[in-house]
């Protein structure tokens, strides 16, 4: 239904695998503007990774100030990166492409506050595997919608809804969940009476008014 209405999205890389984890640590809690900006510049002020891994934490924390939260964003960055190095020797994160899926989960996981969706984004949206993060959209949608019950956590909703999508599909689902949750169902004042998910959705809202 929602391919129907936001169309088929082939897949594209968004970053290599390292730009991708930071590009989600600093999208936390934060729009998609301000996450850009504050990437961009990241890499305006240091010029690669290796040099943000070997700054201070004050001068990541100036560089990524219009994202948000920029002092606990740049102390996660720093560690992250510290860690990375430490057990890599570099930052190359090309070598998570031939490990199988679990295997690469569990090495981001082990990463310093990186956890299901983190890890899912910088396998999916970098290297193209079929793991599905779950954002809030993904997750508002799919509890609406009836794919996972209401007590289930946004962690346990990861392997669930995963395991409901064919590989193949993964990205797509990922990304018109998101589109959807944005455009009509969202957090407050859903757009029910024009969603197309209305006639299946379980959701208790999905009579109520449209605004």
């Amino acid at each position: 239904m929602l391919a129907g209405e936001y169309g088929d999205r082939p897949w594209r890389q968004h970053h290599d695998p390292l730009s991708e984890l930071v590009a989600t640590i600093l999208s936390q809690n934060t729009s998609d503007v301000n996450s850009g900006r504050a990437f961009g510049s990241l890499l305006s002020a240091f010029g690669n990774w290796e040099r943000v891994a070997n700054a201070d934490i004050e001068d990541i924390e100036r560089a990524i100030r219009s994202g948000g939260l920029a002092r606990i964003k740049a102390v996660r960055i720093k560690v992250i990166l510290g860690k990375i190095l430490e057990e890599r020797g570099s930052l190359d994160l090309a070598f998570l492409d031939s490990l199988p899926i679990e295997d690469a989960k569990s090495w981001l996981r082990r990463l310093p506050g990186v956890g299901p969706k983190t890890a899912g984004c910088v396998l999916l949206f970098s290297l193209g595997k079929p793991a599905l993060p779950v954002d809030t959209h993904v997750y508002r949608v799919a509890m609406r919608a009836g794919l996972i019950p209401d007590k289930v956590s946004v962690e346990q909703a990861h392997q669930l809804l995963e395991n409901m999508v064919v590989p193949e599909d993964i990205y797509q689902f990922h990304m018109n969940m998101v589109e959807h949750g944005r455009k009509v169902c969202k957090s407050q004042r859903p757009k029910c009476s024009i969603c197309v998910l209305r006639g299946v959705c379980v959701w208790k809202g999905s009579d109520s008014k449209d605004w």
